[in-house]
């Protein structure tokens, strides 16, 4: 049963992460040794994937046995336990050379793509299972060496922490929380732009959550820093795992004292207020000079939300 009627792109693991099996070494080296264990790989942050049966151009994850994973692999320190389907154990290989894989040893099971570009055309499990071995390799090569003596870390319980040949410190995978929100007042709603975007899209606001700082504050201070406007009441839509690198992020709606909007021109060049019948048409690609975020992005589905409370 899901924990909440919406779920976005990259959440809705169906994994048992059964985590308080990781810290046995026993367990998880009779799982590597079991023939039925399936594994997923991903070569320079990018998944292997193959062509499913059904919609067109639809995707799957293309999985290896974990013997030939563990081979490619090159030994278990780049092996990620990722959990259970049902009674099989699934791990995650992380990958990297110049030359393709899929043209060498792994020819023949799928071929590496882009997961941002390919993830609307997995299924929904998948996309969120590919997240997360993107998010735990992308911190595990941040963190090859120990950020409080400099000597080499290696990866333990599974993938899921490294420890410190040197001075013990033992180090585990971060998550930024990332505040991203919807202004409204009345029947209007506020989007901003940055610079770097392709011409005439328009998002939400975002930002970082600082240390001290409740979701709501957070809220409150990059809608005042990012438009210059007075938060008063925030509410909550959904969260949304984001492996770029590996941030969460926590959608919000909130109410604005004015419409008085001013954009700071350091993140946001540009802010403009749209009508409720404004946004139905742009996220349905009916307005002429202003798009939305992709489907993918949670930006996306606070304005869809937005937009059919009436």
């Amino acid at each position: 049963m899901p924990l909440t009627a919406f779920t976005n792109t990259f959440a809705g693991n169906p994994l048992d992460r059964v985590s308080y099996k990781r810290s046995d070494p026993n367990w998880i080296d009779a799982q590597l040794a079991d023939p039925e264990t399936l594994a997923v790989a991903l070569w320079n942050g990018k998944p292997l994937i193959e062509d499913a049966p059904g919609p067109d151009k639809a995707l799957r994850i293309a999985y290896l046995p974990i013997g030939l994973a563990r081979e490619v692999a090159g030994g278990d320190q780049r092996v990620l336990f990722l959990g259970l389907w049902k009674e099989t154990a699934v791990f995650a290989i992380d990958l990297e050379s110049a030359l393709d894989p899929a043209e060498g040893p792994l020819s023949g099971f799928g071929r590496f793509e882009d997961l941002r570009a390919t993830a609307l055309r997995l299924p929904g499990g998948d996309a969120a299972i590919l997240a997360t071995a993107k998010s735990v390799f992308e911190w595990r090569r941040r963190h090859g060496f120990c950020s409080a003596c400099g000597q080499p870390t290696l990866a333990i319980e599974g993938g899921w922490k490294r420890v410190c040949e040197s001075c013990r410190t033992e180090h585990f995978p971060r998550t930024d929380p990332v505040v991203i929100m919807l202004p409204t007042i009345g029947e209007r709603c506020l989007l901003g732009r940055q610079a770097v975007w392709p011409k005439g899209m328009y998002s939400a606001l975002a930002g970082f959550l600082e240390p001290g700082e409740s979701i709501e504050e957070a809220c409150a201070r990059e809608v005042y820093e990012e438009a210059g406007l007075i938060t008063t009441s925030v509410r909550y839509h959904s969260t949304q795992p984001w492996p770029y690198p590996s941030s969460l992020m926590i959608g919000l709606i909130c109410e604005v004292e004015t419409d008085e909007a001013v954009a700071d021109q350091i993140e946001i060049e540009e802010v403009r207020w749209f009508t409720r019948d404004e946004t139905k048409k742009l996220i349905a690609g009916e307005l002429n000079d202003a798009r939305a975020p992709g489907g993918m992005a949670i930006a996306f589905q606070l304005i869809k939300a937005w937009a059919q409370e009436g």
